[in-house]
């Protein structure tokens, strides 16, 4: 039962695909009788329905084809582009100029290099934009045509304007406000919609809002309010630039739906980096680094960035190195660093092309600043982030060595003053011998001191008061001497240093001093007071002449220093008791 229903259905599907297929055809033929004027004109009447313009517009390119007319073929090409979904837009562009070709049309030719120029501007490929844009010029310079003239000069202004000749682009687009104003209202708007943003490039915020307002009653008069947000956005940035962030803010973001249903990518990341900004400069930065955020999320995903734009990456950076967020301050300059490439790359194209076809000098000296800027900026993020990545190194590395020096310390068995083996390697006993004896004697008589042997029962003695000397903890004398205590042991300086060489396999002043910061670790293991002392109440409690001496010993024979022994000390006891 299911498997008939299934087919039914099926059927049914087909014969309306069919029909609808039939039903096209005989559109198709109907309308081929028609006149190249009447489609054309259909196509405006229907520019607001996709479906219906399209439909006319195959209708012209068939009829077109099969009267073999390649004027009409190119013009039926370039109305696809217009009713064409983007992706096809250049395929169209292309054929239009072949068919342009074809018929060897000097006017024809320059318009359709025009119109890919502005298919190429519309999918932000300046670069190529431009190369077509001076195709056009060689052809279109040769006609009369004042239209074309003046719609040509409309694109090397809006280029000229991105490179940032403001000053020139003014000069073009007034050309074209006065030129357009009596022919064509959309052309005439959108320049008037160029200037305003030259001015405010260059600071002059106040023609930049006559302009925009100009724009707008413009517009309303001409009954044509397409262009009226975009002068409001253009106006929100012109405010940012008066230092009127809140009343940016609210323009900006009256109009985000509009250019987000006309997925103008483009001018909504602007938008979103002057609101970002206008946060930023009200002090209130987790707002701005959102907006910030949805500039970078363009970027990755359209590729699209412009000069003004990258001062959002520099305030990412500095925003999460304040935080300490180091992982994402360095994720941000890597994209700063791919910002700054494209920068380069795009602008060094556009200055060598724009200097070689008009010969402008100033463009050479830009484009050297911009290479020079690039370069230092790419070395200088380079240089930040080997940087980081050392620090980050050492500070682990030392983190896991300072851990294991203090696992070996509390390990260690500071209860028995015998045991005083400590981090550092001990010297040889020829070593102990020739360094200690030389504190009493002098030079001279060395080898003939140090060959001397001690007879048993003397060593049996003096070890036995090396024993009562550690238990009774006489060590924590104040600088405690080889002379101290050779006279405490009751014998001379040679016997002490042998006895204690050969029993405790350490020179008198090593031994000494690992006793006293042995005491030191184990009452501060035992007794938490001890453990709140300063580095000179510690030094006096074993001993030493100087805070110094105490804190520069500790770090020698434990390799970490007693503040951070007694910081690991606490936590340690903490987490235990917890």
């Amino acid at each position: 039962m299911v498997t008939k229903k299934r087919l039914l259905i099926l059927i049914v599907l087909v014969l309306h695909y069919s029909n609808a297929q039939e039903n096209y055809g005989k559109n198709q033929d109907s309308l081929s009788i028609k006149s190249y004027e009447y489609l054309s004109q259909a196509i405006i009447d229907y520019n607001d329905d996709g479906n219906k313009s399209s439909i006319y517009a195959k209708a012209w390119l068939k009829k077109a084809k099969s009267e073999e007319n390649n004027f009409q073929i190119a013009n039926a090409y370039k109305a696809h582009i217009h009713t064409a979904n983007k992706n096809f837009r250049l395929l169209y562009a292309d054929s239009m100029l072949i068919a342009a070709i074809k018929l060897n049309e000097v006017e024809l030719i320059g318009s359709a290099y025009m119109t890919k120029g502005i298919v190429f501007y519309d999918r932000k490929e300046q670069m190529k934009a431009l190369d077509n844009y001076l195709m056009a010029d060689k052809y279109i310079s040769q006609t009369k045509n004042e239209y074309l003239i003046y719609k040509l000069k409309y694109g090397i202004a809006q280029t000229k304007s991105y490179l940032g000749f403001y000053d020139e682009a003014i000069s073009l687009f007034r050309e074209c406000i006065d030129y357009f104003k009596e022919e064509n209202d959309r052309a005439y708007l959108n320049s008037l919609h160029s200037l305003g943003l030259c001015y405010n490039r260059i600071g002059n915020y106040a023609w930049c809002t006559v302009t925009n307002q100009t724009g707008i009653d413009e517009g309303i008069r001409l009954n044509n309010l397409e262009m009226q947000p975009y002068f409001i956005h253009s106006e929100g940035i012109n405010l940012c630039g008066l230092k009127k962030y809140n009343s940016t803010i609210s323009k900006l973001t009256g109009i985000l739906p509009t250019l987000k249903q006309n997925k103008d990518f483009a001018n909504l990341s602007v938008a979103y980096f002057y609101i970002g900004k206008s946060f930023w400069s009200l002090n209130k930065k987790d707002k701005a680094i959102t907006y910030f955020k949805k500039v970078e999320d363009i970027f990755k995903k359209e590729n699209y960035i412009r000069p003004d734009l990258r001062e959002g990456y520099e305030k990412l950076i500095d925003y999460y190195k304040q935080k300490g967020n180091i992982k994402l301050q360095l994720f941000y300059i890597d994209q700063l660093l791919k910002v700054d490439k494209i920068l380069s790359q795009n602008y060094k194209y556009l200055l060598q092309k724009v200097v070689k076809e008009y010969d402008t000098k100033e463009l050479l000296k830009s484009k050297y600043e911009i290479e020079n800027t690039m370069t230092f900026r790419t070395i200088i993020g380079f240089s930040i982030i080997c940087t980081l990545i050392a620090i980050i190194a050492f500070l682990i590395n030392k983190h896991f060595k300072n851990k294991k020096l203090f696992d070996e310390i509390m390990r260690r068995d500071t209860s028995n003053p015998v045991i005083t083996e400590t981090s550092v390697v001990p010297p040889t006993f020829e070593k102990i011998i020739n360094h200690d004896t030389n504190e009493a004697i002098s030079s001279e008589n060395t080898d003939k001191q140090s060959s001397q042997e001690i007879s048993p029962d003397i060593e049996t003695g003096i070890l036995k008061k090396l024993e009562k000397f550690e238990q009774s903890k006489k060590y924590l004398e104040k600088d405690m001497t080889l002379a101290k205590m050779a006279l405490f042991l009751n014998t001379n300086t040679k016997y002490v240093t042998k006895i204690i060489a050969k029993h405790r396999g350490k020179g008198t002043i090593d031994y000494i001093t690992d006793l006293k910061i042995n005491h030191i670790i184990e009452i501060l293991k035992k007794e938490t007071k001890y453990r709140n002392y300063t580095h000179k109440a510690l030094g006096e409690e074993a001993g030493f002449g100087s805070t110094q001496n105490f804190t520069r010993a500790f770090k020698e024979r434990n390799g970490i220093s007693p503040t951070y022994f007694i910081y690991k000390l606490k936590k340690s006891l903490n987490e235990k008791s917890s």
